[in-house]
């Protein structure tokens, strides 16, 4: 990878974060009524996922180029939690103020939700620090100690694994509870909340299978079952989101269960754009993958996707789905910056395999 093409790669997460928030900042000046409120705060935070994603681009690259140093070790994993940390922060503020208005119920939720994302994106980043080894170990026969420099240690490794665990585990918990609340004046917000909840858990679950896949390829025992498990995992995770968002939209009684459903299909999109980075990594290890240079294309199908799917919504003019139209364009953005760290891993990975069985 040469200079150049590195800082394109860089800079893509950064300019779809900056698309996202200055989209969302746009429709908080100029823009009316509570679903501006809550587009243009979910557009701003999910510029944090961006953010993460450019410290996991910027970590893997910094290495491929031979510019990476003990500082860049530490900044990039810290920069990644630290954004994690305020979007979460800002989740919870926007829940426990006092008066709260209905948009920031909905609002707050979804930017907690953002924010267990970035937690699972910042791990990805933290996983990526021992990146090179993974090239060679590919090139070692199945069981053999990983190459130096050494891999991580035990503690570590399980706190990696955690972390994302456990912030899947709590957004679904967060979500159910949404949508076990019964009736009541908040009925349509908490609906709307769980099933976007729904979502984030979603894409929180497939990150559990990218940072496995890294660290396990790291410390040098990645097996064949893990070949077929985890990207089945995340096709998976994408298809339920999607199939769940299609049942809501077949069976809505109300015009406010219509923006839940789009926003959930546009996350379903972005496992799919998660789905591109574990399945390539399953393509080349320890072998030879000739159509590991087209995966790259997976993310670039999904952002088209979200993109054309705001468009239609756009068009239809139906202020009940304004929201969602909104906020798939930063899920398209989303899915771009996901283009971008799984191009830099094909080109990180490419050529490493062996002519050895699956």
């Amino acid at each position: 990878m040469n200079h150049k093409i590195s800082v394109l790669f860089r800079a893509i997460p950064l300019l779809m974060g900056a698309v996202s928030a200055a989209l969302g900042g746009y429709v908080l000046a100029h823009a009316y009524g509570p679903s501006a409120r809550v587009a243009g705060l979910v557009l701003i935070f999910l510029a944090a996922i961006c953010l993460c994603l450019f410290a996991t681009a910027a970590t893997i690259i910094r290495q491929l180029i031979g510019r990476y140093t003990a500082l860049d070790r530490l900044l990039y994993p810290v920069f990644g939690f630290a954004v994690s940390g305020v979007t979460v922060g800002y989740g919870l503020s926007l829940l426990t103020e006092s008066p709260r208005p209905p948009p920031d119920f909905v609002a707050g939720h979804v930017i907690f939700g953002v924010g267990m994302i970035c937690v699972c994106v910042s791990c990805v980043a933290t996983a990526s620090t021992r990146f090179v080894l993974i090239t060679g170990n590919s090139a070692l026969p199945e069981g053999s100690p990983p190459r130096s420099p050494a891999p991580f240690g035990r503690t570590a490794v399980r706190a990696l694994t955690a972390l994302p665990v456990l912030a899947s585990l709590v957004t679904w918990a967060w979500a159910f509870t949404l949508l076990a609340g019964g009736g009541g004046g908040r009925a349509a917000g908490r609906f709307t909340a769980g099933h976007v909840m729904v979502g984030l858990a979603l894409v929180c679950t497939c990150l559990i299978g990218l940072v496995a896949s890294i660290l396990r390829q790291i410390q040098n025992t990645y097996t064949p079952r893990e070949r077929v498990l985890w990207p089945a995992s995340a096709a998976v995770l994408g298809a339920i989101g999607i199939v769940w968002a299609l049942t809501v939209l077949s069976v809505h009684t109300r015009p406010s269960q219509l923006a839940a459903a789009y926003v959930l299909i546009g996350l379903g999109l972005i496992c799919w754009s998660i789905l591109s980075k574990v399945l390539l990594l399953a393509l080349v290890w320890r072998r030879k993958a000739p159509l590991a240079n087209r995966v790259p294309l997976i993310p670039v199908g999904t952002a088209l996707l979200c993109l054309f799917l705001s468009s239609f919504l756009f068009e239809s003019a139906d202020p009940a789905v304004v929201v969602a139209a909104r906020v798939l364009v930063g899920l398209g953005g989303i899915c771009f910056s996901l283009f971008s760290i799984v191009s830099i891993l094909e080109s990180g990975t490419s050529g490493s395999g062996e002519d050895t069985p699956a």
